[in-house]
């Protein structure tokens, strides 16, 4: 038996690729010449399983998605207070690109745009950092400083994604060379001495952040690490401190997706940020991290299909933050085999809780890994005395569980006195 989990996804890719409306980023002449028609969608749960459909091994710059990741890294560096003097948490209600500060203090109104996210980047610690050596191209502004602080921001990034990751500098290039937006706002942040040093240097580490190359897979994983409290989910590494991923999913909650952050949170739920390269992440604490990747976008910057995709998932799988449904601490109390007249067995699933969608995902998970690993029993009794509650995602769930057993041979009973799955 296999999972559902990846039919599923494919099911909404598929679905959500009919809508070819938007358009490329053009005004970054690499981006401008990216294949539209890539797509991938990708989930990973906090206990590090990760289910991907489409293209989900194709790379592509990172761009503003890295901004909540390099927020994290900066609060853990220097400390929430010190983020907070030069960057602001509040809502901006205008364009990632806009030209625009705090009025008196002169602060970025917060890290997900591009002002934000451009001191951001200078607050970022280079103490004990080595210039980084990956055969960069010399450039102006590129000195031994900024080398340093993207060195320091390339391995918090890879310790997010758990692998070595790599910056695309023919896309840092071209991004530089038409940057004369974030110039000016670099500039702006030296006036009101939010930034030090010289703002074309700002520019050029924070375009080399935004360079970085990345899979689905990674930005779930890395999405999931934020989702696990700053713990990535399959190595086990403490990346930040769980103050600073909690600090960094509130501001996504409401700043995330730019001018239409407050539209996504009434409407998804999910604390997300997209990027202009068309990927998009959600974080569900606790739960799970999504990735989405669909290079068309809206004029808000935001990815046309994975804004839709991430509508699917919330309505399907009962993801809104604000849902008052609550998940099991552990969903699977035991699977066991029990041995009965003549040789006839039985393997009892033994459920508990209240299961919405990362509970009901754990039974899935495990069902299929004891089919694989000692083979399910003719008869599968599917016990639910001990739960207390299922989400409409867990009923579905479960029935495709029941539906996808039966298909392989097996008789499924209930044990179900609550009707939990009988009168859904």
């Amino acid at each position: 038996m296999h999972s559902p989990i990846p039919d599923y996804l494919l099911e909404v890719l598929e679905s959500c690729a009919q809508d070819r409306s938007g358009e490329l980023a053009d005004y970054i002449p690499e981006l401008a010449s990216a294949d539209a028609d890539r797509h991938a969608l990708a989930l990973g749960t906090t206990d590090g399983v990760s289910y991907s459909a489409g293209d989900a091994e194709a790379q592509f710059t990172i761009q503003s998605v890295s901004k909540p990741f390099v927020y994290a890294l900066a609060i853990d560096d220097i400390g929430l207070e010190a983020v907070r003097a030069r960057v602001g948490v509040e809502p901006s209600g205008e364009a990632f690109n806009e030209l625009s500060l705090e009025g008196g203090t002169g602060r970025p109104l917060n890290p997900m745009i591009n002002a934000g996210a451009i001191a951001t980047h200078q607050l970022v610690s280079t103490e004990g950092c080595e210039p980084l050596d990956d055969g960069a191209p010399e450039r102006l502004a590129r000195t031994e400083s900024v080398r340093a602080r993207t060195g320091r921001v390339l391995a918090g990034l890879s310790a997010f994604a758990g692998r070595e990751l790599h910056i695309d500098y023919s896309v840092a290039e071209s991004e530089f060379e038409e940057s004369y937006r974030n110039r000016a706002i670099a500039n702006m942040l030296r006036t009101h001495d939010i930034i030090g040093g010289e703002p074309t240097e700002a520019v050029r580490g924070y375009i080399d952040q935004c360079a970085v190359l990345v899979t689905v897979r990674d930005l779930a994983l890395m999405a999931a690490t934020l989702a696990g409290g700053g713990v990535h989910p399959v190595t086990g590494t403490q990346v930040v401190s769980a103050a600073a991923a909690r600090q960094t999913l509130s501001v996504m909650a409401t700043c995330g997706m730019y001018d239409g952050s407050g539209r996504w949170l009434a409407r998804i739920g999910i604390p997300a940020k997209s990027g202009v390269s068309g990927a998009i992440i959600g974080v569900l604490p606790g739960q799970v991290g999504i990735a989405s990747f669909a290079p068309r976008l809206d004029s808000e910057g935001n990815s046309v299909q994975g804004v839709e995709m991430f509508e699917r998932l919330s309505q399907d799988m009962g993801l809104h933050l604000m849902s008052a449904e609550q998940p099991a601490a552990a969903a699977v109390r035991g699977i066991t085999r029990e041995e009965g007249p003549a040789g006839a067995a039985t393997t009892r699933v033994a459920l508990q809780g209240a299961l919405r969608f990362t509970g009901a995902e754990r039974v899935l998970r495990e069902v299929v890994a004891v089919d694989a690993d000692h083979g399910l029993a003719e008869t599968v009794v599917l016990d639910l005395t001990q739960v207390q509650g299922l989400s409409s995602t867990a009923v579905r769930m479960l029935r495709e569980l029941i539906r996808r057993l039966e298909l392989d041979g097996h008789t499924v009973p209930l044990e179900d006195p609550g009707g939990l799955l009988e009168d859904r």
